[in-house]
């Protein structure tokens, strides 16, 4: 919950330019949009509000279409038996790890974190209270209203709603503490006119001057002529699922009571709501009418005030809305198909410009980066181990150098990136070996007397020592060598993962800023093994000496684990290397993640038993 607090914080912060650029673009292209599709791009706020909150990873949709059309599902030699039921123990010792890890301390990001929910949930209750109120004096409204009785504007109702081809009964209330018309009710909308306007204009049976509407009451009293237009008003709400609509907004104000781009944006979209209603009513009129629904509205500014039922629609609004409505109604013509043509071109350029942004606000993405894998021309088969995994989450990734192909169990995971912690020390080694700070015949570093609780540390140690007992003193005196610059240098020819050093030198890849995926894992692996890295080869066949766990004359098993321990807690396991055995070479990485007891031991006991029933490894 605390990491949550620090994510939602920075997924706010891309939130902000996201509807700057939602605002400029309505602007600039507002001659192109009418005023229904500038209303429409509102709808894509939701969808953003909602991306933090999902457990998951938002890719949006032309990726994921692009990446489900690009995996090729074929099972390549002695990779089509993965088993379905729970694996046994391994029971193997000749590939036992040593797995030792130090803790690192979360506890100052983890109070900010706890702090930042704090205040979001005290912010929360408070705005779940005036709802609440809000929510009760609509109620007050609806228990003191009562069905219509006036029998003219019943009958005028009921035209609108044949106008409008609505087959759903909507009923219609008179409401005494009402000034001016809502529509309310999410699953069972009901309309409520308020008594004044009824009173005002009942019994006004003067003869219009012009046609209001065809058919029987074309000949009505300008009075019910303006009520018409009220209608209508309301009617379109409904046809628009406005109400739905509201209680969106309504929950996202909740959500983001703290967002002042939030609520500013949602003004902006009751503002162009009303201008879309009114347009929605224009197009059921002739252009001479266009007057008489501007003067409705003039006529009646002063009885329509701000609503005070967050959960409703209707025609209210403040005096500069209104002043935006009639302006609209004074200047309206009907798009042509042209300018209709338009729209719909830039309405569809800015949804998918600004859905394809979508990602950034993702929680998860918030927390750790991604590698965008090129699957377009690889041949890749998605597995279900999820047995093997158990509680655990995590991925495996597992490469057929011989017949260039993937396996892959759980993809969405195989290409989060996150620390490597232990793993790393393959490279920093060969870094190390590159600039002659060690060296395949010298790579002895004397130990400083420093106690440590692992007794395999307390002493001095060798390249094939230090990596076999994964001793951190080893590989941190190294990288003080290096220095920052020559590492950055290695990390960027190599490409390791997002290259990112910012943290401390003793402890960037200990659960710090660098991180990798395990499908980067296996490419660095195969590249360190063909050494496309173009390092010595004397340095690279040294760091494939260290992590060697077994060799005989027709197989031989290469890995090293690493785990990731917070305040006491090993929350990230990993387990990378490769089998050579029968005339092919298997590439694999294991990473599982949990709260507590995701050790990279544990890893490696999944690895092994996913090989084995593979059949590359037994």
């Amino acid at each position: 919950m605390a990491d949550f607090g620090i994510r939602f914080f920075l997924c706010n912060l891309f939130i902000c330019p996201i509807m700057v650029m939602l605002l400029v673009a309505k602007r600039l292209l507002r001659n192109c949009l009418t005023n229904g599709m500038q209303f429409h791009l509102w709808y894509l706020v939701p969808v953003w509000l909602a991306v933090p909150f999902l457990p998951f990873r938002f890719i949006g949709l032309l990726p994921f279409f692009s990446w489900l059309g690009s995996l090729k599902q074929i099972k390549s030699p002695g990779m089509g038996s993965v088993l379905k039921t729970a694996p046994e123990t391994a029971s193997s010792n000749t590939l036992a790890q040593v797995d030792f890890a130090l803790s690192v301390s979360n506890k100052i990001p983890s109070m900010v974190g706890l702090i930042l929910v704090g205040i979001w949930l005290t912010g929360i209750l408070a705005m779940v209270i005036l709802a609440i109120k809000s929510h009760k004096r609509l109620k007050v409204l609806k228990d003191s209203s009562l069905p219509l009785q006036n029998k003219e504007i019943r009958l005028l109702y009921n035209s609108c709603l044949n106008e409008l081809k609505i087959k759903k009964e909507i009923p219609i209330y008179s409401a005494a503490f009402l000034k001016s018309p809502i529509i309310a009710g999410l699953f069972h909308p009901c309309i409520y006119f308020p008594i004044h306007l009824i009173s005002d204009f009942h019994g006004t049976n003067t003869p219009c001057a012009q046609p209001l509407s065809s058919g029987p009451l074309s000949r009505q009293a300008p009075g019910l002529g303006q009520i018409r237009y009220m209608l209508l008003h309301e009617l379109q709400h409904y046809k628009h699922k406005d109400v739905f609509v509201n209680y969106l907004m309504n929950l996202a104000c909740i959500l983001y009571w703290f967002n002042p781009f939030i609520w500013y944006a949602f003004r902006e979209m009751q503002n162009d709501r009303e201008v879309a209603c009114d347009t929605s009513v224009l197009l059921l009129l002739e252009e001479k009418d266009y007057e008489d629904y501007g003067n409705t509205l003039i006529n009646l500014a002063e009885k329509i005030s701000f609503m005070p039922f967050s959960f409703a629609a209707g025609a209210s609004g403040s005096m500069k809305q209104m002043k935006r409505r009639i302006m609209n109604i004074s200047t309206y013509k009907k798009p042509s198909v042209w300018r209709k043509l338009k729209g719909c071109a830039a309405f569809c350029c800015i949804a998918a410009l600004l859905f394809g942004l979508t990602p950034m606000l993702s929680t998860y993405a918030a927390g750790q980066d991604y590698y965008k894998w090129n699957v377009s021309s690889e041949h890749i088969t998605i597995w279900d181990l999820s047995p093997y995994f158990g509680n655990y989450e995590g991925s495996f990734v597992l490469y057929d150098l011989k017949n260039e192909t993937w396996g892959v169990y759980n993809m969405n995971h195989a290409t989060s990136r996150t620390s490597p912690d232990s793993t790393y020390k393959i490279y920093d080694g060969l870094f190390g070996l590159e600039e002659g700070i060690i060296t395949p015949q010298s790579s002895s570093i004397a130990w400083n007397g420093t106690q440590y609780p692992f007794e395999a540390w307390n002493g001095d140690q060798n390249l094939h020592s230090a990596m076999l007992s994964s001793v951190n003193w080893y590989f941190q005196a190294v990288d003080k060598q290096l220095g920052k610059a020559s590492i950055a240098y290695y990390l960027k020819k190599i490409r390791y993962g997002n290259e990112n050093i910012t943290a401390d030198l003793s402890s960037y890849w200990l659960q710090s800023s660098l991180k990798i995926s395990p499908v980067e894992q296996v490419e660095r692996l195969t590249d360190l093994y063909s050494n496309k890295f173009g390092f010595t080869p004397e340095n690279v066949d040294a760091i494939k000496d260290s992590i060697c766990l077994f060799s005989s004359d027709n197989k031989s098993f290469y890995g090293k684990t690493g785990t990731g321990r917070v305040d006491g807690q090993d929350v990230n396991g990993w387990f990378i290397g490769y089998v050579e055995v029968h005339n092919n070479t298997y590439f694999f990485a294991t990473n599982i993640q949990s709260s507590s007891n995701s050790a990279g031991s544990n890893a490696a006991e999944i690895t092994k038993a996913i090989l084995a029933d593979l059949d590359i490894w037994q």
